[in-house]
């Protein structure tokens, strides 16, 4: 695999960090988001990214502005979304002729649903989420699923059971209502971060595998979507 170091021109003199990792046998490039609280560089993100290059596919990962400067308070929805679209058309450009799936972990993968609602992300094919962040954690809700009526290419939703940012009493129904575009896979014993309990018998390093396994089988299977 090659790895380059790149920064992305987000608008009003914004730049962030990114991270393209492409293996010598790319089959797609998954423009992939870090979640709230943790950067690109987080063990989860290169956990994925190195997975998904064993497997074929790859990522490009990217900053939002706040992290990128330190921040630990989010960027304002314009601001992500502006993000995701800069580092969509830069996997496009680095990656030409490779389909392109866009999403990420919590946040980001919440910030390029938004994105992709507004308006389609040019190129992009799919969108995959890793834990998607359907309500504050003690706060039920389905409010923040309210936009993805509006996205019309195949989503995949990749969740653990033990989520409490998403309870899956509320989260199924919503995916059964988007009908065949969209796809849940559950990963047993595993909370929001797709850690599992000790006691459960599995490990994290499993856990991730099993991820990593359902999103490679999804990407392979966009062409008869």
């Amino acid at each position: 695999m090659t790895a380059e170091q790149l920064k992305l021109d987000v608008g009003n003199a914004i730049s962030v960090s990114a991270l393209l990792l492409r293996p010598y046998n790319a089959r797609a490039c998954f423009v992939f988001a870090h979640g709230a609280g943790a950067g690109m560089s987080h063990p989860f993100m290169e956990t994925i990214a190195a997975g998904l290059g064993e497997r074929g596919i790859a990522t490009l990962r990217y900053q939002f502005p706040y992290m990128e400067h330190g921040s630990k308070r989010p960027d304002a929805a314009p601001i992500a979304h502006a993000a995701v679209r800069a580092a969509s058309a830069e996997a496009a450009r680095r990656c030409p002729g490779l389909p392109l799936i866009a999403g990420g972990k919590s946040f980001g993968g919440r910030m390029t649903s938004q994105a992709q609602a507004i308006a389609p992300l040019a190129g992009v094919s799919g969108l995959a989420f890793l834990g998607f962040p359907l309500h504050p954690a003690g706060k039920p809700s389905v409010a923040r699923a309210a936009h993805l009526t509006e996205i019309k290419i195949p989503m995949l939703f990749m969740q653990g059971v033990r989520d409490d940012l998403a309870e899956l009493a509320l989260l199924k129904p919503v995916v059964e209502d988007l009908g065949c575009l969209a796809s849940l896979h559950l990963v047993q014993e595993a909370d929001h971060s797709f850690h599992v309990l000790k006691r459960s018998g599995r490990t994290d390093a499993e856990a991730a595998s099993e991820v990593l396994d359902a999103l490679s089988a999804w990407v392979g299977g966009l062409d008869a979507m």
